[in-house]
């Protein structure tokens, strides 16, 4: 976190147990009124949930990218959910191979969410690595205003991440961009460890042709390659260009 400027916030943390009995422990973070660039008079709420990396491999809500663009989001005024799948940290219940109960997880959060912040207008569902494979498979809500950040994608071992179940996820993104109110915002780096630039590249132009194919009713899709980045963000002027994208996406 070395030269990220730290927001003033408060922090709660707890666990959510989730209608199918599973529970989940999460860190909500609230930005004080003073270090917010976006507060709203009218006590308009703006939330954000953030999924990490794979479980299987270590990933955590306190995972450093997820550290990262939480400033962002917490400056343009957006509380941030970061919360640990099934079987992470607190978390109970057993991590599925598919990705399949994490969804339906982050759907019951969500409303867990949405139920009690009665005022909620912006809803962020953000993920990184395996958790934007998870986050990509969430809707755009009807009556709030919803947008996705999906960071890392994991293209390159996506097959594996999803027990070869791949199709449902390319199904549920193309859905996605496609859908006429969607916002989403793809961001990658042309270092990433699992997934070649070539390949981005080419699944990138992929997305705009899907995407363009649905006119003229289609929602906004922003794709942004980072030069020098790796898929564990640690190159500084990489992590700088992340924080400005995702400050202007959220502003």
């Amino acid at each position: 976190m070395s030269g990220i400027q730290r927001i003033e916030r408060k922090t709660i943390r707890d666990v959510v147990q989730l209608p199918s009995g599973t529970s989940l422990e999460y860190t909500l973070l609230q930005p004080a009124p003073s270090s917010s660039t976006s507060a709203n008079t009218e006590d308009v709420k703006k939330v954000a949930i953030c999924l990490h990396p794979w479980s299987w491999l270590g990933g955590r809500m306190d995972d450093p990218v997820l550290q990262i663009v939480t400033e962002p989001l917490l400056e343009r005024g957006y509380e941030v959910l970061r919360y640990n799948t099934r079987g992470a940290g607190k978390s109970k219940g057993w991590p599925s191979l598919t990705g399949s109960q994490e969804v339906e997880d982050l759907k019951d959060l969500a409303e867990w969410v949405r139920s009690n912040t009665p005022s909620l207008a912006k809803l962020v569902i953000l993920g990184y690595s395996h958790g934007s494979l998870i986050a990509s498979m969430y809707p755009v809500l009807s009556d709030v205003d919803t947008s996705h950040i999906l960071l890392s994608y994991p293209l390159g071992p996506r097959h594996w991440l999803t027990a070869f179940r791949s199709h449902r996820y390319t199904t549920a993104l193309q859905n996605l961009i496609t859908n006429p109110n969607s916002r989403v915002l793809v961001v990658y780096g042309d270092q990433d460890d699992f997934t070649s630039a070539q390949a981005y590249d080419s699944w990138a132009e992929q997305l705009r042709s899907v995407r363009e194919s649905n006119a003229p009713d289609y929602g906004t899709l922003k794709i942004v390659k980072v030069e020098g980045a790796s898929h564990f963000w640690r190159e500084h002027a990489a992590v700088h260009e992340l924080i400005e994208t995702v400050r202007e996406w959220v502003e």
